[in-house]
């Protein structure tokens, strides 16, 4: 009786030890990530360009979406500050501007060439 009770305590002190060895190897899913907070902005962003999807004005606030992420007047996109967002096209402070593709401001109105 005695050498069940021996046998039984050496295998629950094994089965402890072996799941805090494992518990170790496990990443804490609540900890960021290396790299996390980097606001460097790297040679490949730079190169890929910026493009202005659209411009949406709401009152005395405008909004620009430059690719595909919202922005609005002080903020960066690459590391340049927006300056201004107008009706079409987007001043950056290192004197570039954006513009929309022409297909997408022009309107289309009535021709006069069209038969009804």
């Amino acid at each position: 009786m005695f050498q069940v009770k021996v046998n039984l305590s050496l295998a629950m002190l094994l089965l402890a030890l072996t799941a805090s060895t494992q518990a170790e190897t496990l990443r804490d899913p609540t900890r960021p990530g290396s790299g996390g907070g980097s606001s460097t902005v790297s040679a490949q962003d730079m190169e890929r360009g910026l493009t202005l999807n659209s411009v949406v004005s709401a009152g005395a606030s405008s909004h620009a979406v430059i690719n595909n992420q919202i922005f609005v007047v002080g903020d960066r996109v690459q590391g340049v500050k927006i300056t201004g967002i107008g009706a079409n096209s987007v001043s950056l402070a290192d004197g570039r501007k954006l513009s929309m593709y022409q297909t997408i401001t022009e309107t289309k109105g009535s021709n006069s060439n069209d038969s009804d």
